[in-house]
């Protein structure tokens, strides 16, 4: 294969080649560093990057696997290049969550799920941009400027794992790490094209916590659901450090995708009873969902009252937990985004009890979605309701304006950061304007291997990963 075909590669197959001989982790590295420096920084992916430290990483898994001292059982991801967001620590890079707030220090230590991706033989390539503190979803930031779309420059790219989904798009290695408090995997996914999943709350460990009420899940962004089905079981798991953490083990994800889904029950909702939805985003998700019907499901389309209720929680809350960034305001206000700024302020008046009670109707939304899910297998519904619109608006042209209200067009993705549940957005279909869209499939708290199966069988019945940015 040529060079960019190597960079489009997914991860499994790259893996398969390095086993037999046929590929090494420095022909790897070499394709993929050439593909950034000469990408970068047009397209704005990285807010830091190390090529040097990634080419050495590569000899020395290059030199283990030829005296044979490969372990590819307990290093399942050797010589595999990957990102990491900035919001989650990598020794040796700086942590500077999108804002001139932070040090530019690099961080003494990796978080628990960077270790893991090393400890599984990933090689870290650099930290990928974010919008300030992960507050919205538009692909820019006070400290990066704009991270373009690959689809079209300009154009959002998607949330605060932006960065992340512009470099799955862009063929700057297979492997991703994203992180969604209200759907910042699986925005930039359905903007950029790429297979995201948010697992299910504490199946990654995502430490340190975040004061967001249990919201915040790290998880993987690639170009094929396999390769996120191997990078999920290298970072998921119980950790020590970070009490949300599930118990549980992961699955053999990526020995299991193949299974069938014929028989599930799958419900389809367009717009989850309340949301607006752009023409070309419905059709693309509507003739998604009748795939499902030939995988053998059971589609209908229940009506879902309950989720109307979110609305006006998720604005009170999200503005409510932004507030820890207050403390910024009188010596870094003026380089701090304006739209996190309003955001904040919205809530100036809002009382314990105000909160208190917004909390208390949160959780018994989340207890509706719970029940919801006792006669449904799987929930399908668009990923977000618009495709791509310019990095510049927080909101499309033709939707009305707001200083900071930028959820209005992504009604689909935080009940389920509030309820847990594991959610994908999947790859399935173009605008008439050559825009990508994406499905989201929801599953049950915990079936994390039921949303990779159905996105895997979408996946094969639905081929995407061919479709390339005119890059």
């Amino acid at each position: 294969m040529d060079a960019t075909d190597l960079c489009y590669a997914p991860a499994t197959e790259l893996r398969r080649d390095m086993r037999a001989g046929r590929l090494s982790p420095v022909e790897i590295a070499d394709a993929v560093l050439a593909r950034i420096e000469a990408l970068e920084p047009g397209l704005n992916a990285f807010a830091a990057f190390d090529g040097d430290a990634a080419r050495d990483a590569a000899r020395e898994a290059e030199a283990a696997i030829a005296r044979g001292a490969a372990d590819w059982e307990r290093r399942p991801l050797t010589g595999l290049p990957a990102t990491i967001k900035d919001l989650t620590d990598a020794a040796g890079f700086p942590t500077r969550r999108g804002s001139h707030t932070t040090a530019d220090a690099p961080a003494a230590a990796d978080a628990p799920l960077t270790a893991r991706l090393r400890e599984a033989g990933a090689i870290v390539l650099g930290k990928t941009t974010t919008s300030e503190f992960g507050w919205k979803g538009v692909s820019q930031s006070p400290l990066t400027g704009t991270t373009h779309n690959p689809w079209r420059r300009g154009h959002n790219a998607g949330a605060s794992s932006a960065g992340a989904g512009a470099a799955a798009a862009a063929g700057f290695g297979p492997l991703h790490q994203g992180s969604d408090g209200a759907g910042s995997i699986r925005m930039p996914s359905h903007f950029c094209g790429v297979f995201g999943l948010k697992p299910s709350f504490g199946r990654v460990p995502n430490w340190p916590v975040q004061n967001n009420d249990r919201v915040s899940c790290a998880g993987p962004m690639t170009r094929t659901v396999g390769d996120a089905a191997l990078m999920l079981k290298a970072m998921a798991g119980p950790h020590p450090l970070e009490f949300t953490t599930l118990e549980a083990a992961p699955a053999d994800y990526p020995a299991l995708l193949e299974d069938s889904i014929a028989g599930r029950r799958v419900a389809f909702s367009p717009d989850l009873g309340h949301a607006r939805v752009d023409r070309d985003v419905a059709e693309a998700a509507a003739e998604a969902a009748q795939a499902f019907t030939e995988l053998g499901c059971s589609v209908e389309s229940p009506a879902t009252p309950f989720f109307a209720e979110g609305r006006e929680i998720v604005r009170a809350m999200w503005a409510a937990h932004m507030r820890v960034h207050l403390r910024f305001l009188d010596s870094h206000g003026e380089r701090m985004d304006p739209g996190l700024i309003a955001c904040m302020r919205s809530v100036d008046g809002m009382d314990m009890d105000s909160y208190v009670a917004v909390r208390g109707r949160k959780l018994a939304l989340i207890d509706a979605i719970h029940r919801f899910f006792r006669d449904w297998d799987l929930l399908l519904t668009p990923a977000v309701s618009v495709a791509a619109f310019p990095a510049d608006r927080l909101q499309p042209e033709d939707w009305p304006e707001h200083e900071w209200d930028w959820v209005r067009w992504a009604e689909f993705s935080y009940p389920f950061n509030f309820s847990g549940n594991p959610a994908a957005s999947v790859p399935c279909g173009f605008t008439p304007d050559g825009l990508p869209v994406g499905l989201q499939i929801v599953g049950r708290r915990f079936d994390d291997l039921g949303v990779l199966q159905a996105a895997a069988a979408f996946e094969r019945a639905r081929p995407w990963a061919g479709r390339r940015p005119p890059l």
